[in-house]
């Protein structure tokens, strides 16, 4: 009897010895050699289309029940309680709300309905504001058979059930530590090598291997995340000495643009694991990295953003003026200060598909590892990359104007909305400027815009005698 124990303990050693081979191999010659090739077997592009056909059948069949029940497809989280009115001007707005009587006297004066119109303002931007669906979950419009999105979805039926169950399965049981054991060792790699390529003495093989080594890093992440990236017209690739600007959606838009070209980053300096990759990444490539007191003084900052971007033998500089993650609906408020160094901007626009998982991240309710988690956690990450043509601050333009056009072109490209909405009103409140822009169109009502003018002139006046 321990003789048979002992037999089949070998034969079972053996099996997952041979089991364990098989599949290092396969990971190897899948994975590993096209991610350091940068090259495609076009087993990524079979899995998305598998799987297009599979959400497009499912969306079929949650159709045809809902029709049997006369109900609708998906539950949507606005009902569209109050709806807005029409795009019009403040003076246009106030003329419908005042009667008949007054709208025809010549001198502009106050009216007790102009109240009703900063009512209905109000209570349209409580109910459903612009700012606040920027930074919510996007909706999908049919099931994508994740668990984060089925109570929108209530007509499954069993074999939808069934086939949701496989899936989880699939990305749990299959995917998910995959993609973590491809990600450990793409860090892991990238780390060594870098730092190794670090104390290279010759400078331009030290530049030109640690080009390599980040890219290989990068299509790591990228391999790790099941990302299907499909970049569109490449003549417009950012060139050296210059800085990129994009909008954002998640810490991963790094990683989805450096799998197609090296950048130097900007950022603030970290500690523990984040830190040790700073480290490693500076050795071998001409980052650019702040302490916490340096970050606050701007001058500091735009000497050395300048003086990197002057260098026409370093990377360009990546740069998403946002300041925070949007939810890939619309495009917020750019940042004046990376438009204000005068050399050429590359902008960049930044497309995900929204089926196949949410990318993006959502600060003030899922910590960066939990984020990075129910992507590894989603069946994949696919986006599309469009590089426009290199834009220059135009004479006679300021700052905000550049930044402004720069921001108008990407959400063309992309398909997102425009909004001037400053992304920092995800944590801080509204600007008295945006109040007092309301009370001096209103006051042009009462007024005339000549007399509103006139008497800003005359207020600039005495300010420069006081001066």
């Amino acid at each position: 009897m321990l003789q048979f124990a002992l037999s089949a303990y070998n034969l079972l050693c053996r099996c997952l010895g041979v089991a364990f081979a098989v599949w290092f191999t396969l990971l190897f010659v899948i994975i590993i050699v096209p991610a350091v090739l940068g090259v495609s077997l076009g087993i990524h592009g079979f899995y998305i289309r598998t799987l297009c056909r599979l959400f497009e059948w499912t969306t079929s069949q949650m159709e045809l029940r809902a029709k049997q029940k006369n109900q609708q497809l998906f539950k949507p989280h606005t009902k569209g309680i109050l709806p807005k009115s029409e795009l019009l001007s403040v003076q246009e707005n106030m003329q419908e709300l005042r009667s008949s009587a007054h709208s025809r006297r010549s001198e502009p004066q106050f009216d007790l309905a102009d109240v009703i119109y900063f009512s209905q303002k109000g209570v349209e931007s409580i109910v459903d504001d612009e700012v606040t669906k920027c930074f919510s979950a996007q909706e999908v419009e049919s099931w994508n058979l994740l668990t984060r999105s089925i109570c929108r979805f209530p007509h499954r039926g069993l074999r939808l059930t069934l086939l949701w169950g496989l899936g989880v399965l699939i990305r749990y049981g299959i995917l998910l530590p995959l993609r973590v054991i491809l990600a450990v060792t793409g860090i892991f790699l990238f780390v060594v090598l870098s730092t190794s390529v670090g104390f290279l003495p010759n400078a331009k093989l030290r530049s030109f291997l640690g080009e390599k080594v980040h890219l290989m890093g990068y299509r790591f992440c990228v391999k790790s995340l099941t990302a299907f990236i499909t970049y569109h017209n490449s003549e417009n690739r950012p060139k050296n000495g210059s800085i990129c600007v994009a909008n954002h959606t998640t810490p991963l838009d790094v990683i989805i643009l450096a799998n197609d070209r090296c950048y130097s980053l900007v950022g603030q300096v970290h500690r523990g694991l984040l830190g040790m990759i700073q480290k490693a990444m500076v050795k071998s490539s001409p980052h650019i990295w702040f302490e916490r007191a340096e970050v606050k003084d701007r001058h500091l900052v735009a000497k050395r953003l300048c003086d990197h971007a002057a260098d026409k033998t370093k990377q360009p500089i990546l740069i998403f003026p946002e300041g925070t993650c949007v939810n890939n609906t619309s495009v917020m408020m750019f940042k004046k200060g990376s438009f204000e160094i005068g050399c050429t901007i590359f902008p960049v626009a930044i497309k995900y598909d929204v089926r196949f998982g949410d990318a993006y991240w959502n600060s003030s309710k899922f910590g960066l590892v939990r984020h990075l988690l129910r992507i590894m956690s989603s069946w994949a990450l696919v986006c599309s990359v469009w590089y426009l043509p290199p834009m220059k601050r135009e004479e006679g333009e300021d700052a905000a104007q550049f930044a402004k056009r720069v921001k108008a072109a990407i959400a063309a490209e992309a398909g997102l909305a425009d909004l001037t909405w400053d992304g920092g009103l995800k944590r801080t409140k509204v600007k008295d400027a945006f109040r007092e822009e309301q009370q001096r169109l209103y006051s042009s009502v009462l007024l005339g815009e000549h007399q509103i003018q006139t008497e800003e002139i005359c207020c600039k006046d005495e300010t420069q005698e006081e001066d």
